[in-house]
């Protein structure tokens, strides 16, 4: 059994570094989610794989990009 859950995530080609940024600092400061692998393809388009420990403790799931 696993320590940790993950989580993908894909962020469209559009979106900048620094709105990437904040996606993942909001991500990580309230669903407790940290980066575990990201992946930047040729058409800009950003793969993230997100972990978190497992906890009895219900938390929320990362909201898809708007």
């Amino acid at each position: 059994m696993s320590d940790y859950e993950y989580v993908p995530l894909r962020l469209p080609p559009g979106t900048d570094r620094l709105t990437a940024q904040i996606q993942l600092t909001i991500q990580a400061e309230y669903g407790g989610w940290e980066l575990s692998r990201l992946q930047l393809f040729d058409d800009g388009t950003r793969r993230v794989i997100l972990r978190r420990r497992i906890t009895d403790a219900p938390l929320p799931l990362p909201s898809p990009p708007s």
